[in-house]
């Protein structure tokens, strides 16, 4: 039963992190640079990534980019979601898992979201055969900064909070 329970709760964070995207695709944020978002769905991978593992977070990470696809239409969106996405949740898993003494969740999660700004500044490059859009990066590393550390900051609250419920629900008898 475990097994079933792991997957509902993994597919409950697919559809949080499927909300938070759509939520956040209706929000106009003129006021930051052009194109950049606040990386709440985001806050779903790396919950992921630390309460379960790098193979679920790259999972739900996909499956969400994948699905918000179907909704939204949008198929070239998907190359900058799916890239972001793997790129963040690769980088995020290797300072938590090597660097975990030096940043914590708050930094994690600041490298997960420079690595997802990265990610698609090269897909737009590669696919507008354009690398002067590179000279976007800092804007877009700057704004990084921002989201990842109250992407950061959440998810260290709600991880918290989670994995007491998640002692309670896979850990107790059947």
């Amino acid at each position: 039963m475990k097994g079933i329970k792991r997957l509902i709760f993994l597919s409950l964070l697919v559809s949080i992190g499927l909300g938070l995207s759509i939520i956040e695709s209706m929000m106009p944020l003129p006021f930051i640079a052009p194109g950049a978002k606040l990386g709440l769905s985001n806050m779903v991978i790396l919950i992921t990534l630390v309460v379960f593992d790098i193979k679920d977070a790259l999972t739900v990470g996909i499956l969400k980019s994948l699905i918000f696809t179907l909704i939204t239409g949008s198929v070239t969106s998907l190359f900058y979601s799916l890239s972001g996405s793997i790129l963040s949740c690769l980088l995020m898993y290797l300072i938590y898992k090597k660097f975990s003494s030096i940043f914590s969740l708050i930094g994690v999660s600041i490298f997960g979201a420079m690595a997802h700004n990265f990610a698609q500044v090269l897909v737009a490059s590669i696919m507008m055969n354009n690398f002067r859009i590179f000279s976007y990066i800092p804007i877009l590393q700057l704004t990084g900064l921002f989201t990842g550390y109250f992407v950061g900051l959440t998810s260290k609250f709600v991880i918290k909070s989670l994995k007491k419920s998640i002692d309670k629900i896979f850990y107790s008898n059947d």
